[in-house]
């Protein structure tokens, strides 16, 4: 069956970087697109990035903008986030999902999520 297990959450002061892993089984990844989402505490789910299943296509929301780099490996069957310049506000549960190429990252499946939160 489908699995996606995302790792690589903690704790990170301000200014400080972490790096997602999403590791993926049950399904062929080399033709899904992938993408990043979060969900802050008592607030909604947030799109974060996309990549398209080749790699070829990335693409962020604004405020990502700069500071977070999406990028998959299709041999090792994994996409990351590598998220630097870490403010208060990143702080969230973050999910990886997969979404069918030409749908416009509209996720058919999602992972358990991993929690980052940035604190001093």
């Amino acid at each position: 069956q489908v699995q996606l297990v995302e790792s690589g959450g903690g704790l990170a002061q301000p200014g400080g970087s972490l790096r997602l892993s999403c590791a993926a089984s049950g399904f062929t990844f080399s033709r899904y697109d992938m993408t990043w989402a979060r969900q802050a505490p008592g607030k909604g789910l947030e799109w974060v990035s996309g990549i398209y299943s080749d790699g070829s296509g990335t693409y962020y929301a604004d405020s990502m903008k700069g500071r977070f780099t999406i990028s998959r490996d299709n041999a090792k069957n994994t996409v990351y986030l590598q998220m630097n310049s870490l403010k208060p506000e990143d702080t969230a549960l973050y999910y990886c999902a997969k979404a069918p190429p030409g749908t416009g990252w509209a996720a058919d499946y999602w992972g358990q999520g991993t929690q980052v939160t940035v604190s001093s």
